[in-house]
């Protein structure tokens, strides 16, 4: 009988210590996947510890997590406790990995998880499970990368326009772009795309709303097959699920997802060479050339201003403008560029000019060549020539240039006039100057002595008033009743004003705000925040009936939001109503 009762007791010892083993262990949800595919890991516990410190994940890019779940529950008098932390994982390449121990501290001991071998293989079907909310986001959004033109010529533009197509089951709530494009051999710019709106159209004969992304104007530097990276999107949104609320609506489940618009290659066409002009320096577009002179007469050491100007629709920024050949008795200084250049959809437009400041040293008439400026034209698939007029420089008054008249023949054959020198050439500005004024001013009975002395008589009945109205303001109880509670309200209310427009942070800052106001107005703690608790205090307080209805109406709002599509018009008359009715507690509440 001792025996029996010896086994006994240690049969219960026995199953004593087996229930307070410690357990932590790593759940894949598969073993094996294609690279199209997410993984999730659940790292599980039986007792709450601390420092939790997961793998490094090599070989995988976190998407999402970690999200923490803990369950509590006593059945037959026996405590089962479970602590979950979740991470959701894409893979980077093909590959057998191996996710490393993760550890935790339990009363003051480590514990570490096994490691696991993860298979990663090429890309699976995804399997039509319309249930499916990872299936449900693949064909449901997509980012396309639109391209005007896939075989151009050098240096003709070309534009990419990235479009991300939402279908209106689903709803997006935030993305981030994770891997932008480089685009290498291309001159590229882009264009500001702030303020677009949503727009309806449709993909693949479906109809969906998209919003245009990014828009970028690109020149090809290189002939050949150039390559287009890709733009990728990191996105969060939410897919409707199987499963209904007490309402009946659908219950929409939280997904991660990358999207890229892909791999893109243009053929780019190489500039003809027959009848390539000796002097083309790259434009292609359609161009005008102006040469023009601010002046055609003027004495010597006068100066004027000779432009050189492209303006058109083409590669602005990408050439050269052609120079100008001038005497060498006319001074001629560096010429000062300036682009006057936009960019849209359809490329560059505007206009570039070289600015040349001119300085004739004798008189005569100086004749400036004609230039010319040859491009291709991309309408004619040819190229063409501009030419300017010959412009000629009257130099009315100066000094002779002999020495240019004795060796006329040798200038016709050079094309140049030899300069003579001249200490007189310039006479300089003085840039600084000394006055004295006629008649001296003294500061007695000046207008500036009178105000001076007048302004302490001035500031007197100011005073008076001021402090009647401040006296007046403070005697108005009510007034500063109503100031005191709508100050208290944008107290409180500041960190959800800041997140409107993000449902989730907007109505958890809301609550809060509700909570921490309700714990300041009636003195009370956290736990005790019931219904029927804030009902009865506000009632005791004096504060309207229709006023705590609205009080609780709000929170029911911030509790259902969580779980409701919320627009941002539904969210800014969330907020406008909590501050009106936190205004009227404050004033009502006694």
């Amino acid at each position: 009988m001792k025996i029996i009762k010896h086994l006994y007791i240690l049969l219960i010892l026995v199953s004593t210590l087996a229930s307070a083993q410690v357990k932590f262990d790593a759940k894949p949800s598969k073993t094996k996947l294609g690279i199209n595919e997410r993984l999730r890991i659940d790292f599980e516990m039986n007792q709450d510890g601390d420092n939790f410190n997961p793998p490094d994940f090599n070989g995988f890019t976190v998407v999402g997590g970690p999200n923490q779940s803990v369950s509590n529950s006593w059945i037959n008098g026996k405590r089962s406790f479970k602590k979950t932390y979740s991470y959701f994982l894409a893979p980077k390449k093909r590959g057998s990995f191996t996710i490393s121990q993760a550890t935790i501290t339990i009363d003051g001991e480590t514990f570490k998880t096994t490691p696991l071998k993860i298979e990663v293989t090429a890309a699976v079907d995804i399997p039509k499970d319309p249930n499916d909310p990872n299936y449900l986001a693949s064909e449901n959004i997509h980012l396309v990368a639109e391209i005007s033109k896939t075989n151009p010529y050098l240096n003709e533009a070309i534009t990419v326009v990235y479009k991300l197509y939402v279908s209106p089951k689903i709803a997006v709530d935030n993305w981030n772009e994770i891997d932008s494009p480089r685009y290498n051999d291309f001159w590229s710019q882009n264009i500001n795309t702030q303020g677009q709106k949503v727009q309806n159209g449709t993909y693949n004969g479906e109809d969906y709303r998209y919003l245009v992304l990014r828009k970028t104007v690109l020149y090809p530097q290189k002939t050949g097959k150039l390559n287009i990276e890709p733009l990728t999107l990191d996105l969060s949104m939410r897919v409707p699920s199987n499963r209904r609320d007490i309402f009946g609506s659908l219950l929409m489940t939280r997904v991660n997802r990358t999207v890229s618009a892909g791999n893109q290659t243009i053929n780019v066409k190489g500039l003809p060479e027959e009848g390539k002009p000796a002097d083309f320096t790259g434009a292609v577009g359609d161009f005008k050339l102006n040469v023009s002179s601010s002046k055609t007469e003027l004495d010597a050491t006068e100066s004027l201003l000779l432009s050189v100007k492209v303006s058109g629709n083409g590669n602005l920024k990408l050439f050269k403008l052609p120079k100008i050949s001038l005497p060498s008795s006319l001074e001629v200084y560096e010429p000062e560029h300036k682009e006057d250049v936009t960019t849209n959809l359809s490329g560059m437009q505007g206009s570039i000019s070289d600015s040349y400041t001119v300085v004739p040293q004798f008189k005569g008439k100086y004749p400036i060549p004609s230039i010319s400026f040859s491009y291709f034209d991309l309408k004619s698939k040819s190229y063409k020539r501009l030419t300017s007029n010959e412009i000629v420089i009257n130099v009315l008054n100066g000094p002779s240039n002999n020495a240019v008249a004795s060796n006329a023949n040798q200038a016709a054959n050079s094309n140049k006039q030899a300069v003579v020198l001249n200490n007189d050439q310039f006479a300089f500005i003085k840039t600084k100057t000394n006055f004295s004024a006629v008649k001296p001013k003294y500061f007695f009975k000046s207008s500036t002595f009178w105000g001076l002395l007048l302004l302490p008589f001035l500031a007197i009945p100011l005073a008076i008033i001021i402090r009647k109205k401040k006296a007046t303001r403070d005697a108005d109880v009510s007034g500063n009743k109503i100031r005191k509670a709508n100050k208290l309200a944008r107290k409180y209310l500041s960190n959800a004003k800041k997140a409107l427009g993000k449902k989730e942070a907007f109505y958890i800052a809301l609550e809060k705000a509700l909570h921490n106001y309700l714990k300041a107005k009636l003195q009370i703690e956290t736990n005790e925040l019931s219904k029927d608790k804030i009902k009865s205090l506000l009632a005791e307080k004096c504060v309207e009936e229709s006023v705590i209805k609205d009080f609780e109406g709000i929170l029911e709002s911030c509790e259902l939001a969580r779980y409701t599509p919320i627009d941002i018009v539904t969210m800014q008359e969330d907020y406008d109503k909590a501050a009106k009715t936190i205004s009227l507690i404050d004033k009502q509440a006694r």
